[in-house]
């Protein structure tokens, strides 16, 4: 190997100390043509009088001039040293000045009175301002009012230790933005001149802290999905049974009967409770979607009347929709709640009226766009949702929290929270982004990515074919009831036993598996829950069938989704019936399997 080179500083201070060494020659050799110059005509004064000696004179004609001589060669080499100090000086200067211009970090040098003596280049390039604009500013102008305090005490560690402490303080953009960055300060040591001057060096971490804090919100928000579902999953039990045994009840009174009244508002309670869980399970994607190729387009047009009534007359609503949009694949009454949702959010941040539009269009996420976003976005063909009101708007603050479930800023009583929550669940199950943004006194604009489906829009299909609904929901088919909640199995039980099937219990699989060895009818049906200690349902199923193979299988449960181990995910073409469910839509799904008219699940694995 090579030996490194040594520094450029080293070299040229060598360089200074034989200049000095030459300087001194100089006066030296000065000295001596001096006295060659007494030597050549001393001679020639005698007693007073000129003498002229061709011979003395040739000689010291001949010393002066090796003397010049001498003087010449000196001289030269004393231009050629010179000339090497200042091409240092030059490739020292380039090399500093390549170095400044292209560093991505800011170094400043601050005197101890905080007056800036010099700026690297990147500030221009970092936070906007020229060389000129920073030295003919206050001290500190730039920094955050509420960060001077912890900058000055930086500064002052600095200059008594040598060595400041790392710190990050907010400094503005030349466009009036915050910046945040990571300083470190130190003293220059050396010579008695730059004393008690730092070098500052100051780093952009904006974008690192943006996505800290987008990566520490999609925790919590993770977080918050998953309390938020196993809240409603059990929930959903308990309102399947207030419910179930309230409807057995309300068969049970007489119209004319004074308890009547009583039943029906427990089960109108129960109703508006599974609907709180449903917009729970929405924001936590645990909620089982029935996607379908749909024309945004159409679906806008025919909400349209409903989101008129909505809104109310003091809203001016006006649509924008591209008319060569493309398809998007998801759930039709799912993207109904969200612009619904985002209706009514519009709504009531127009108190006195205002405009709320909605616009559709292509658009493409390239990986320019992409890089916008602190967080992970897939690129591609997308179709973009635009709702956008003129209303009051809303702070960074609010905006960080908005789709938190029960977050609201409304007044009590005037709002659940969920709306929003539920927006942004049914746009990530959806394969979807969404964006916000917002500015008090301006309005808001929410902004949401669809990805496109290359497909023509499905047309809504009936529940069964002319002639083959059957006016009854009654049968008597033989059901396997699967539920490890006794209480939710003994509902199942008496509902369907009261619509004429005849009802075999077990309270998970392995004795699901016993009662089929030892029936020698026919089974049916089996109705399951799918999350169970044991055998789960998928399992349960898959062992039934082998051995039953006309056997049909319909799932429950409270949740779905992501809460599913990865053993527990429904095949595309199961059935399932989301608890907490009612009389009589129970009857249907099991009337309608029986008769293969149910609506199959296309997949499951794809909204986890």
């Amino acid at each position: 190997m090579k030996k490194a080179k040594t520094s450029t500083l080293p070299r040229i201070r060598k360089i200074e100390r034989r200049q000095w060494w030459l300087s001194w020659a100089a006066v030296l050799v000065t000295l001596v043509l001096s006295l060659g110059l007494g030597s050549f005509a001393f001679p020639m004064l005698r007693g007073g009088a000129i003498q002229f000696d061709p011979t003395q004179m040739n000689l010291a004609m001949r010393g002066l001039v090796g003397l010049v001589l001498i003087f010449d060669v000196y001289t030269i080499y004393q231009q050629l040293q010179i000339h090497l100090v200042r091409r240092q000086l030059v490739e020292r200067e380039e090399l500093f000045r390549l170095i400044t211009e292209n560093a991505a970090d800011m170094i400043a040098v601050v005197g101890a009175d905080g007056r800036r003596i010099y700026n690297s280049p990147s500030y221009a390039k970092v936070l906007g301002y020229t060389t000129e604009e920073l030295d003919d500013t206050v001290p500190l102008s730039q920094v955050h009012p509420d960060d001077q305090e912890k900058v000055n005490q930086a500064a002052e560690e600095a200059l008594a230790n040598g060595v400041g402490k790392r710190i990050e303080y907010r400094m503005m953009h030349k466009d009036g933005t915050w910046r945040t960055l990571e300083s470190t300060a130190s003293t220059i040591s050396g010579t008695q001149e730059v004393a008690g001057k730092l070098v500052i060096v100051n780093r952009d971490i904006t974008g690192r802290r943006q996505l800290e804090d987008q990566f520490r919100q999609s925790q919590k928000m993770e977080a918050v999905g998953r309390l938020s579902g196993g809240i409603a999953h059990d929930f959903n039990n308990l309102l399947g049974l207030i419910i179930g045994y309230a409807e057995i009840l309300q068969e049970q009174i007489g119209p004319e009967e004074a308890q009547r009244s009583s039943v029906e508002e427990i089960l109108s309670a129960g109703q508006r409770a599974a609907a709180l869980t449903r917009q729970l399970l929405a924001f936590s994607r645990q909620q089982v979607l029935e996607p379908k190729v749909l024309d945004l387009n159409a679906v806008i047009v025919d909400v349209k009347k409903m989101l008129d009534r909505m809104i109310g007359e003091d809203v001016q609503m006006n649509t924008r929709l591209e008319p060569n949009l493309s398809r998007i694949k998801t759930d039709q009454g799912q993207i109904e709640q969200v612009l619904m949702n985002l209706a009514v959010n519009a709504r009531d941040a127009m108190p006195r009226g205002g405009k709320l539009v909605i616009e559709t269009q292509n658009t493409q996420i390239d990986d320019a766009f992409a890089r916008r976003y602190p967080y992970p976005v897939k690129t591609g063909p997308y179709v973009l949702l635009t709702v956008s009101d003129s209303g009051t708007g809303m702070d960074a603050a609010t905006q960080a929290r908005v789709f938190e479930p029960f977050f609201t800023t409304k007044e009590k009583g005037k709002g659940t929270g969920l709306g929003l929550s539920t927006v942004y669940g049914v746009v990530k199950q959806s394969g979807g982004y969404i964006d916000i943004q917002s500015e008090i006194g301006v309005g808001t604009t929410f902004r949401i990515y669809l990805p496109r489906a290359e497909a023509p829009a499905e047309t809504p299909a009936s529940d069964a074919p002319s002639g083959a609904v059957k006016d009854s929901q009654q049968g008597a088919e033989t059901i396997l009831v699967v539920e490890d909640e006794e209480a939710l199995r003994k509902l199942a039980r008496n509902i369907l036993a009261a619509y004429g099937y005849t009802v075999l219990e077990a309270e998970d699989g392995a004795q699901a598996l016993e009662i089929s060895t030892r029936f020698r009818g026919t089974i049916h049906l089996m109705l399951t829950d799918v999350i169970m200690p044991g055998l789960n349902g998928p399992g349960l199923a898959q062992q039934m069938t082998r051995e039953r193979p006309e056997l049909k299988v319909v799932y429950m449960s409270g949740y779905t989704g992501q809460v599913f181990n990865k053993d527990a995910v429904l095949n595309p073409g199961s059935i399932f019936v989301q608890k907490p469910f009612t009389r009589e839509a129970l009857a249907k799904k099991i009337r309608e399997a029986l008769d293969g008219r149910a609506a199959r699940l296309e997949s499951l694995t794809s909204v986890s």
